[in-house]
């Protein structure tokens, strides 16, 4: 038996212990407008809305739209996958009855970490999943053998596993991984600031997004400061210090956007902008690529975010045509395809939708398969009438169809 989606909203608002007054509450809405979408008198229409319920409800979207949660496991990042990365962050070596292992090679470390970051920006997660615990473990021997020593390649692993635990839907596993990031990077400031990105995007997927937002604009206005400090003294600012200060607003900015704080979202993407001028399309992984394209791409997903599917769909086509487009990650590149698709089933326009969720699924696979968020897209795209070839066949892949 099908159950509608207000029920299922009220079955899962009962299972967090809210009641309908904080859960209105925590999506901006009234108890009443909660009682007729539980009691089915309203319908959850639009894709965002239905988005911004399952974060409150801290639940898959798939969950609400009645979709198949169980999709083959070659197209999800493995559940044992997950459960290794969280053993390994759980492992204290100091309490070990055991023998110490013997210490790790500072370079081969730092070409493994290297290899982690090109997996993260080819969007590979699951194989991520694989071989983070042998890298955290490996990377953790390194200031145990010589404190002081093999910080940045720890720190650096702590960050690619938090940014991959938010792709696959685990933002409490990925918070603990970006705090110890922050932990682990002590007086360097520039490094913390760069686990200050995976931090905010964990507390965004927790539904802490002013939490989310102030930790952004702080490490932010830290790099800032360390960038005046060395200028007046001479000294030669780290290359990436402009790109991470610059990702970081844009993180800020999407937080600004769940909160629907539209004055801060461009404030904060217009500061980006004049920094993106300046650093170019960067390549470096710690900041996922930043650079005018980058801020093009946040100008569009934020949009989505506070509901102008419009204007969203309107700036999309310059962004793929423009030279910094390719440079993106094959990941980025995805997870921005997954926002214009949300842009496109907002406006109803199902075509457009299908064809952007294919070329996403084309781009980076995992990106679209592994992710929660993306596959709820996939879900309302299938459901919501006759589609693309492309479109059922994906559904069909995740095991979304009925």
């Amino acid at each position: 038996m099908t159950v509608a989606i207000g029920r299922r909203v009220a079955q899962w608002r009962v299972r967090r212990r809210m009641t309908q007054q904080v859960f209105a509450d925590r999506i901006g809405r009234s108890k009443s407008w909660v009682d007729k979408v539980e009691r089915g008198v309203r319908t959850l229409d639009k894709f965002s809305l239905i988005q911004q319920v399952a974060d409150v409800l801290r639940v898959d979207p798939t969950e609400l739209l009645g979709g198949d949660r169980t999709p083959p496991p070659s197209h999800t990042a493995p559940a044992s996958g997950v459960d290794a990365v969280r053993a390994a962050l759980a492992r204290y070596d100091v309490f070990a009855a055991d023998p110490p292992r013997p210490p790790s090679d500072p370079e081969d470390v730092s070409r493994r970490v290297e290899h982690a970051w090109s997996t993260y920006r080819h969007g590979d997660h699951p194989r991520l999943l694989r071989t983070l615990p042998d890298l955290l473990d490996a990377a953790r021997r390194l200031p145990a053998a010589r404190p002081g020593h093999g910080i940045r390649p720890l720190t650096q692993a702590y960050q690619v596993t938090a940014h991959t635990l938010v792709k696959v839907g685990e933002p409490d596993l990925a918070w603990l991984a970006a705090d110890r990031a922050l932990a682990t990077a002590g007086t360097d400031r520039l490094l913390a600031a760069s686990a200050a990105v995976p931090l905010a995007q964990a507390l965004r997927g927790l539904g802490q997004h002013r939490l989310a937002m102030t930790a952004a604009i702080t490490a932010a206005h830290q790099v800032a400061t360390a960038h005046q400090v060395a200028t007046a003294a001479g000294r030669h600012p780290p290359p990436h210090r402009q790109p991470v200060y610059g990702t970081l607003l844009l993180q800020a900015a999407y937080a600004a956007a769940s909160c629907g704080d539209t004055a801060a979202v461009a404030e904060l993407i217009r500061q980006a902008a004049d920094l993106a001028g300046q650093a170019g399309d960067d390549p470096d992984p710690g900041t996922a690529s930043f650079g005018p394209a980058a801020v093009e791409c946040a100008r569009v997903s934020t949009a989505v975010e506070l509901g102008d599917a419009a204007d969203a769909a309107g700036r999309h086509p310059a962004i793929v045509r423009c030279d910094g487009w390719l440079r993106l990650p094959a990941e980025h590149r995805a997870a921005y395809l997954i926002d214009v698709t949300r842009a496109y089933l907002d406006l109803g326009d199902l075509v457009a939708a299908g064809g952007t969720l294919v070329e996403a699924d084309r781009v980076a696979p995992a990106e679209v398969r592994c992710r929660p968020a993306s596959r709820t897209v996939v879900a309302e795209v299938a459901r919501s009438g006759p589609g693309s070839a492309g479109v059922a066949r994906l559904a069909t892949a995740l095991g979304l169809t009925h």
